[in-house]
């Protein structure tokens, strides 16, 4: 195991009506904007939830941040605030709000020329505003972790700063139950590849952040169908938002080499092509897991083992096997493992390499050894 330094400081509130909790969360002499989405809150009772634990707060709100975040909008949020004087950011909704109000945070006093530097050019943030959130789709676990993504164009990067890790997160299951089948596939999936990224490297004696990431996948694995044959079961949902946030809380990082090749590789078929984030990742996972599996045998192993009891056979037969079962695994959440499932062919490998390669993503994986050749092969094993 890697040396390691490790510290989380997000409170969770996790429950039903713990919303409530946000009034004692942030200051009273705070003046708060409220970020959200296309407004389905306000549709699912979390928005009057929110008001009622705000109504001794001076606050207001900002509506409208997209999926995948889009920088023009949040420089409007950015703008605002620095008109209006806004000093604590509440963010409601999924992982793209929080991530674009994480955005917002760092943006706002930042010293650059562009603030779009803090993603182009991974530029210095000295300061941040101070943000919670409420999270109301499990997925990122942008809810308490340091990182964001976000979109300007067709251009998808992302930044990282112990400055915007959230200072609390409520996660009601309650308020997931509005979700629709994609949504709620989307973000299993999305938990998946997180605890994947992190898992499936290779062997660095981490027993714990192992079997704790196995116990995540396990988890996905036996509620993420039960969601997709009923919507409204809440002992699912219980768990499933749990483990989305502790798929990406850092502790199963800790101490091992990661990987998130399949999130680079991913991020361009949502920048050029608009794939939901969720449905890049089961397209372009099993693809890597067969061009890297010489360097990924022993976790492979080790995960067709754990997670899905894959014991009999030859090496080579049981990484097949472990391969097609998450891909089957995938299909059972209604998302698909290949380009053509999506209508992509050929030429839309073309583009995703170009943009690989302006952005700079030439040395990938754990190991840095996905290179520009390796990322097209691994385009094309997926078609």
């Amino acid at each position: 195991m890697n040396n390691f330094s490790y510290h989380n400081t997000t409170a969770i509130h996790f429950g039903e009506g713990q919303i409530a909790a946000i009034a004692g969360s942030i200051p009273k002499d705070k003046k708060v904007l409220v970020t959200y989405g296309g407004g389905s809150i306000k549709g699912n009772g979390v928005y009057d939830q929110v008001v009622t634990a705000l109504k001794e707060h001076n606050w207001d709100e900002f509506s409208g941040i997209e999926p995948n975040p889009q920088y023009d909008t949040l420089m409007k949020a950015v703008e605002r605030i620095r008109q209006e004087g806004f000093d604590y950011l509440l963010a409601v909704g999924g992982g793209s709000v929080v991530d674009g109000t994480k955005f917002i945070a760092a943006a706002v006093n930042f010293e650059g020329e562009e603030a779009w530097d803090i993603l182009a050019k991974q530029a210095e943030i000295k300061s941040a505003l101070p943000l919670g959130c409420i999270m109301t789709l499990p997925a990122t676990g942008s809810e308490t972790n340091a990182g964001a993504v976000v979109t300007r164009g067709t251009n998808k990067l992302a930044f990282g700063n112990p400055l915007v890790r959230p200072q609390f997160a409520v996660l009601d299951p309650q308020t997931t139950l509005s979700l629709s089948e994609r949504q709620t596939s989307n973000g299993v999936v999305d938990a998946f590849v997180h605890v994947m990224e992190q898992y499936l490297t290779y062997p660095a004696n981490a027993k714990i952040q192992d079997r704790f990431a196995e116990g995540i996948l396990l988890t996905l694995v036996e509620e993420g169908p039960k969601l997709i044959n009923d919507l409204q079961n809440m002992e699912a949902r219980t768990n499933v938002m749990w483990a989305a946030t502790q798929a990406l809380s850092g502790l199963i990082g800790v101490g091992v080499p990661q990987d998130w090749a399949t999130h680079m590789i991913g991020h361009e078929l949502t920048g050029n092509f608009g794939v939901d984030h969720g449905r890049s990742l089961t397209i372009v996972l099993p693809a890597i897991m067969q061009v890297c599996r010489e360097e990924k045998k022993a976790k492979l192993l080790q995960y067709a083992e754990r997670v899905w009891n894959i014991t009999e056979g030859s090496e080579d037969e049981r990484i097949d096997a472990v391969i097609e079962q998450t891909k089957q695994f995938f299909s059972a959440m209604n998302t698909p493992v290949s380009l053509t499932e999506i209508s992509l062919g050929q030429d839309d490998v073309d583009t995703a390499m170009v943009s690989l390669e302006a952005h700079g993503m030439t040395k990938l994986g754990e190991n840095g050894s996905i290179d520009l050749a390796r990322s097209r092969l691994i385009l094309e094993t997926a078609l």
